[in-house]
């Protein structure tokens, strides 16, 4: 079997540039294919263990447009078995330079990782949700750029993605290192895709942190919910009875606009999200089916809508500018003082989310159905990590195999006879 390449690009250019050693180029300015065929030379290196060293000459494209050749250098092998002459060697050199000496080649492009991904925030980043640049963002700031920043992209090897994570996980949870691990691929694959030489992301082959203990997400009994609601003065009664009944996003509540409301149908669609008070779309395909509405609930925005004052955009709910709320403002300016009122510790608009499905379960709503009107994608995130109540079903099955067991009963005669 053919034993892993290791390459070691040599950064120093030869002095002049492609155009000027003749080097052609297509119609559209682009680098052509060298005419020369190219075979390149491979040498031993090392005492005890010697090694099979591949070199030949590539071109690259600089940050600032210029072309280059600079040249390349690669360990083909050991010493014996397969590459035990030069001839063998060479032919497994052939194999990375039929790369190069393919017609349809084309340079590679080489730049600092804060170089490219200062193109990437302006190019690629700003087609993203609000939300998803924010924490990109913060993900180059703190944590990639001051680590990775000065390498060359073909630089972040696995290797060197491994230490990364492993200073990552000193320093963040688990669910950080995934998130940033995340950004950094996209970088990098977009890297590929434009021309750069770079290692893709690859989670299964590196050593991730332990999960770890998990808190339980802070959720609402049915009577904690109803004295919230009790205290709540409008419009976040309205908000939270719309929370607590239909287990809604708290962006996809503060995104509704009137027109979403299907009274005839008792329908409630969700076409948007508000995000810190900015309009962006859905989490994802599954977030747009629509959610029934219940008949209290229909009746509690009939009177909510006798109140109602028309705005341009028509926002079902708008804070004293006219403009969506924020879900940072509502919970501390209004959820958090009703939670110190009834001694409830602090959490956020999401635990009426995790109280709508854990009370579907409850229940005895079906899993599929749950999953349903949750919106999730996968199944297991309404059971892993959205139920939480143990369910009058679950009891029941569990305290019959207890009865099986009969550890109560009749407990045995001892004699103090020995047994024959």
């Amino acid at each position: 079997m053919a034993s892993a390449v290791k390459f070691e690009l040599q950064h120093e250019p030869e002095p002049n540039t492609l155009r000027a050693q003749g080097q052609q180029f297509d119609r559209r300015g682009e680098s052509m294919a060298r005419r020369r065929y190219q075979h390149g030379s491979v040498f031993l290196r090392g005492r005890k263990r010697k090694k099979w060293i591949g070199r030949w000459r590539e071109d690259i494209v600089a940050a600032d447009g210029t072309v280059h050749r600079m040249r390349h250098s690669a360990v083909l092998g050991e010493k014996g078995g397969d590459l035990s002459t030069e001839k063998m060697a060479l032919r497994r050199l052939d194999l990375i330079l039929d790369r190069i000496n393919s017609p349809e080649y084309r340079p590679g492009r080489v730049a600092t990782v804060t170089e490219f991904s200062d193109w990437w925030e302006k190019q690629v980043l700003v087609q993203q949700k609000p939300s998803s640049i924010r924490a990109a963002k913060a993900h180059l700031r703190c944590h990639i750029a001051p680590r990775l920043g000065k390498l060359k992209l073909d630089e972040v090897s696995l290797e060197r993605q491994q230490v990364f994570v492993t200073q990552l996980s000193q320093t963040v949870s688990r669910k950080t290192v995934l998130n940033v691990m995340g950004t950094l691929s996209s970088l990098l694959n977009r890297a590929q895709k434009q021309g750069y030489f770079t290692s893709s992301v690859k989670m299964g082959d590196l050593a991730l942190p332990d999960e770890g203990v998990k808190l339980e997400a802070r959720f609402f009994t049915p009577e904690q919910v109803r004295k919230i609601i009790n205290l709540a003065g409008e419009p976040f009664r309205t908000m939270f009875c719309i929370l607590a009944t239909t287990g809604i996003r708290a962006g996809e509540l503060l995104g509704l606009k009137i027109d979403d409301l299907d009274f005839e149908r008792q329908l409630i669609h969700i076409c948007r999200s508000v995000i810190r008070g900015r309009v962006q779309s859905v989490k994802s395909k599954a977030s747009k089916k629509p959610l029934p509405m219940p008949n209290d609930l229909a009746t509690i925005l009939r009177e909510y809508l006798q109140s109602w004052e028309a705005t341009p955009d028509r926002w079902l709910f708008v804070n004293a500018r006219k403009r969506p709320y924020s879900a940072d403002k509502v919970v501390m300016q209004k959820l958090w003082p009703i939670l110190d009122a009834l001694k409830i510790p602090h959490c956020g608009l999401h635990a009426f989310r995790h109280f709508h499905s854990s009370m579907l379960l409850e229940l005895g709503a079906a899993p599929q159905v749950t999953q349903a009107q949750m919106r999730h994608s996968d199944p297991r995130i309404t059971l892993e990590v959205y139920s939480h109540v143990v369910g009058e079903s679950q009891r029941k099955a569990v305290d019959r195999v207890a009865e099986v067991l009969d550890l109560v009963g009749p407990k045995p005669v001892v004699s103090g006879e020995w047994i024959q």
